[in-house]
């Protein structure tokens, strides 16, 4: 992968990320387009690297909205668990889903019309803060979320439709969604931080990594 590739990859997912259309999907599409291999491991690691980034900027940005309960971290961990035990059980059928163009373009098109009816179809609730959400519906939305294993499929879009099919306004699904990025894209980049290592060597790093970090950076 060239420098100017991973440039152009990274401002892809920056512009994705936040909004419910795949960051993956688009980055499948746009390396598709750019002519990279999309078996290939080491753009595998740097799609999920570069989400990290674009998920650290939340952080930053907002600070101090990450001070609450610890009740409401144990919330986040009940929403991860589901995710952690698919992702290691289907690692293998997953990597086959992100060679797939095509399936990720139907999938981004299903999403798009779901999308479009969500506000319709779910009835608001009262709940006013993510420190509202039960253990109950922290498991649901998490479960929910192992649908954007399936590339195309958007991790907030699933999150967020989940919070609202159980009970959850949309601005608090929203902010609960990107809350649960955070231990979901940091545990999956680290996954694929110690598979490339196996693949690839250490010697490769000198070469890739450079690489890795300005694509990090540029999307964060």
């Amino acid at each position: 992968m060239k420098i100017w590739e991973a440039i152009v990859l990274a401002i892809i997912e920056g512009l994705t990320e936040f909004l419910p259309v795949s960051s993956t999907g688009h980055l499948i599409l746009g390396a598709s387009a750019l002519g990279l291999d999309p078996a290939n491991a080491f753009l595998k690691l740097f799609t999920i690297a570069i989400q990290f980034g674009a998920i650290l900027s939340v952080v930053v940005l907002y600070l101090k909205r990450f001070f609450q309960s610890i009740g409401f971290y144990l919330k986040l961990v009940v929403a991860f668990i589901p995710a952690a035990v698919f992702g290691v059980l289907f690692s293998h059928k997953i990597d086959t889903l992100l060679e797939s163009p095509m399936g990720v373009a139907i999938a981004l098109l299903i999403g798009g019309f779901i999308l479009l009816g969500v506000d319709k179809w779910f009835a608001q609730s009262t709940a006013t803060s993510t420190e509202e959400i039960s253990y109950s519906q922290a498991l649901k939305i998490g479960l929910f979320q192992c649908l954007a294993m399936i590339p195309g499929t958007s991790r907030s879009g699933a999150t967020i439709i989940g919070g609202m099919l159980f009970g959850l306004p949309r601005k608090v699904a929203t902010e609960f969604s990107f809350f649960l990025a955070i231990p979901v894209i940091a545990g999956a980049t680290l996954y694929e931080l110690i598979k490339l290592r196996h693949v690839l060597g250490d010697a490769s790093w000198s070469t890739f990594g450079p690489t890795l970090g300005i694509g990090f950076a540029v999307s964060f």
